[in-house]
C-alpha cells in the first residue's frame, strides 16, 4: 500500500483510504458501466429476469450505476473487514486500523493470533459477512418491485460478494482461506511449523495467479498475485522474528533507568544543539524538579523555529508517550515504536515509577542477543497452546519521581531509580 489518510472510525478502529483507492474508484466505475450492456443478458439468462439494457445504457446511466456498483462494493468490502475485526476484539485483539486500498480492504491486526481456533473464526467471519449481504440482496429482491435498475444492482451486488467471499477463501496464505489452512495445520503443529506449510501453498497460488494474469494481460489479477507473495513473505519474516524472539521480554534489552542520560525542562533547545545532544542517544527523559515530565528528540528540536524556547516546549509531555510493563513481551514494544519516529517507548512498573526505556538502539541489542541464541541452539518454536498475552496497555504515568544522582555544567543528569520500591 501507499499513503493513507484518517477518514474516521468505525467503532473505535481508525478507518483509512490509501491514494491507490482514491485513483482506482473512477476506474472501477467505467469499467462496471462499460460492461452492463454485457452482464444483463448474462444475469437474464441465470436468473431469468427480464431486465431491459437499452434504459441502463443510455446517456449518463452507465456511468452512474458503475459509481453505485463500485461504492456498494467498496461499502462491503468494508464491512468484510469489520467482520474480521468483530471476531478478533471479540477474542481480545486489537485492531489497529481498517484500510481500504487499490485491491479492497485490510484489517490491520495489533498482533497474530496463536490459537487456532480464533485465528479460524477471525479469519472466516468476513467471508460469511459476504455470505450475509447475498442473502439480504435476495431478500430485497423479492421484496421490492422489479424495477430494473434496482434489479441489476442487487444482482450486481449479490454476484460480486460471491465472488468476492470464493476468492477470499483459496488457500493463499494471506488470504481468508491461506490464514484458515494455517489455523487447521497448527491444530497439531507449532504455529512456525503451521506457517511455513501456509506460506509455501500461498506462494505457489500467487505465482498460479501471476501466470494466469500474464497470459490474459490481466493487471488487477498480476497485481493481486504480487501482493499475495509479497505479503505472504513478510509475514512469515514475522513470524520467524516471533519464535526467535521468544521469551525474550522489555527487561532484557530496555535502556534502565540508572543508565539514562536527561535533560532539564528549563534547558533551551539551542543549548541542547550546541551540546550534541541528540547524536547519542534517540530521545531524552526531561526532568522539572526532578520529575520525569517528558521526551525530547534531536528532531522535535530541528523542526522548531524558536530555538531560544526551553525543550519543554517542544517535548512528548509523558501522557503522549507509549508505555509498557517489564514483562512485556519485546515483539509487542518493538512494534510500537514508530518506524519514522524515533521516539522511544517508556518502560514502567506496576507502581507507574519509570523503569527504562525501549529505543531503535535497543532493537539492535534483542537482534545481538537471538543472533547469540541461535549459534549456541536452534530458537524453541512458540507453543500452539499458548494463551494469547495480555494485550492490555499500561497505564500512562504522570508521577514518575526520581532524584537526579549527578549534575554538570552541561545540564545533563543521570536518573536514580527509587529504591523504596522495585523496578519491575
Amino acid at each position: 500500500m501507499f499513503k493513507s489518510y484518517q477518514v474516521g472510525t468505525i467503532y473505535g478502529i481508525p478507518f483509512r483510504l490509501d491514494v491507490t483507492f482514491l485513483v482506482i474508484l473512477p476506474v472501477f466505475a467505467g469499467l462496471i458501466g462499460a460492461q452492463i450492456e454485457l452482464v444483463v443478458p448474462v444475469f437474464n439468462s441465470a436468473f431469468g429476469t427480464d431486465i431491459d439494457p437499452g434504459p441502463l445504457t443510455a446517456g449518463m446511466w452507465p456511468w452512474v450505476l458503475g459509481l453505485v456498483a463500485v461504492l456498494a462494493l467498496f461499502a462491503c468490502v468494508t464491512l468484510h473487514e469489520l467482520g474480521h475485526s468483530a471476531a478478533a476484539l471479540y477474542y481480545g485483539y486489537e485492531v489497529e486500523s481498517i484500510t481500504l486500498w487499490l485491491l479492497g480492504g485490510v484489517a490491520k491486526p495489533a498482533e497474530i493470533p496463536r490459537n487456532w481456533v480464533q485465528e479460524f473464526w477471525i479469519a472466516v467471519a468476513g467471508p460469511l459477512v459476504n455470505l450475509v449481504i447475498i442473502v439480504v440482496c435476495v431478500a430485497m429482491l423479492l421484496v421490492l418491485p422489479p424495477v430494473d435498475v434496482l434489479v441489476f444492482l442487487l444482482l450486481y451486488l449479490a454476484v460480486l460478494n460471491l465472488l468476492l467471499a470464493a476468492f477470499n477463501m483459496l488457500p493463499a496464505f494471506p488470504l481468508d482461506g491461506g490464514r484458515v489452512l494455517r489455523a487447521l495445520l497448527a491444530r497439531n503443529r507449532s504455529y512456525l511449523q503451521a506457517t511455513r506449510i501456509a506460506v509455501a501453498v500461498g506462494k505457489g497460488f500467487a505465482l498460479l495467479l501471476g501466470l494466469v494474469g500474464l497470459l490474459a494481460l490481466d493487471f488487477i489479477l498480476i497485481a493481486i498475485a504480487v501482493f499475495v507473495y509479497i505479503a505472504a513473505t513478510s509475514e512469515a519474516r514475522q513470524m520467524r522474528f516471533d519464535a526467535a524472539f521468544e521469551g525474550i521480554t522489555v527487561t532484557d534489552v530496555m535502556t534502565p533507568v540508572r543508565e539514562l542520560e536527561t535533560v532539564d525542562a528549563t534547558l533551551t533547545q539551542s543549548e541542547f544543539l550546541n551540546r550534541g545532544l541528540g547524536n547519542r542517544h534517540t530521545g531524552y527523559p526531561v526532568l522539572e524538579n526532578a520529575e520525569f515530565v517528558g521526551v525530547v528528540t534531536r528532531g522535535d528540536v530541528q523542526s522548531s523555529q524558536k530555538l531560544q524556547k526551553t525543550v519543554a516546549t517542544v517535548m512528548t509531555p509523558v501522557d503522549g508517550l507509549d508505555t509498557v510493563g517489564p514483562s512485556t513481551p519485546v515483539m509487542e514494544a518493538f512494534r510500537r515504536l514508530g518506524q519514522e519516529d524515533p521516539r522511544p517507548v517508556a518502560v514502567v512498573d506496576a507502581q507507574e515509577n519509570l523503569v527504562g526505556f525501549i529505543t531503535q538502539t535497543d532493537l539492535m541489542r534483542a537482534f545481538k542477543i537471538v543472533h547469540e541464541r541461535q549459534e549456541s541452539h536452534t530458537p524453541q518454536e512458540p507453543s500452539q497452546s499458548r494463551k494469547p498475552p495480555n494485550r492490555q496497555r499500561t497505564p500512562r504515568s504522570r508521577a514518575c519521581h526520581h532524584r537526579p544522582e549527578s549534575s554538570d555544567s552541561t545540564g545533563e543528569k543521570k536518573l536514580r531509580p527509587d529504591r523504596t520500591r522495585g523496578d519491575s
